[in-house]
């Protein structure tokens, strides 16, 4: 599903990631890790094609990133489910807009958008908040509609950057739950974080980055 080939990538001459390979099959759930700095938002937008590699090849359900058009591009987000570490909720639409928006794309029927939509905030505890303003939410209830949206497609992959910072424990321990609960279903999820309480408590393939290299690939921290 998702594969790197000897990747490389620098920001104004200073390296973020160097010599990066690694495979991740179809349905696996696979934590990137790694102090800040380490590379591992580099990494996510490679794989969601924000960013082109300097070297190497980034491969995504069979596609290499490089080579895709426009609207191929456009097609591959769609099989996507990304959360952003700074949530890019879009700042005049409802919460249930937000999610309704990203159906829209993908051509479904306007009782089906919003089926889904509550569906997926109910998923999150935040069906009450339906029409609400991103604005009018707290930090970790923007992060939780980030969530939903990105689940709201049953994507092929979710690729989430630091889901859990803005949350307690126990919101955090809810939020791992969804992850896992689309991981149980087939999708392939990837989720870089810093927390080695998540990673301990949810044991996994860990990748592991040191100042943009990645320096052990196994099951959870040593």
């Amino acid at each position: 599903m998702i594969r790197l080939e000897s990747v490389s990538k620098s920001y104004r001459g200073r390296p973020a990631l160097a010599d990066i390979s690694f495979v991740v099959e179809k349905g696996e759930f696979v934590f990137l890790t790694g102090p800040s700095g380490a590379g591992k938002s580099t990494l996510l937008r490679l794989l969601y094609r924000a960013e082109l590699p300097d070297a190497g090849r980034v491969v995504v359900a069979g596609q290499d990133l490089a080579r895709l058009s426009r609207r191929q591009v456009a097609d591959l987000r769609r099989r996507l489910g990304v959360v952003f570490q700074d949530f890019k909720l879009l700042r005049r639409r409802t919460v249930g807009e937000n999610l309704t928006f990203v159906l829209d794309l993908l051509g479904l029927p306007e009782r089906e958008q919003q089926r889904r939509a509550y569906l997926a905030l109910r998923q999150v505890g935040l069906q009450h908040r339906l029409g609400a303003l991103p604005e009018e939410l707290s930090g970790g209830e923007q992060q939780r509609v980030a969530v939903a949206r990105a689940l709201v497609l049953q994507p092929d992959v979710v690729l989430a950057d630091e889901p859990t910072g803005n949350l307690d424990p126990e919101r955090s321990r809810e939020l791992m739950e969804y992850f896992r609960e689309a991981h149980y279903r087939g999708t392939t999820v990837v989720v870089a974080t810093h927390d080695v309480s998540l990673i301990t408590s949810y044991p996994a393939r860990t990748l592991v980055l040191e100042r943009g290299r990645l320096v052990r690939d196994g099951w959870g921290l040593p």
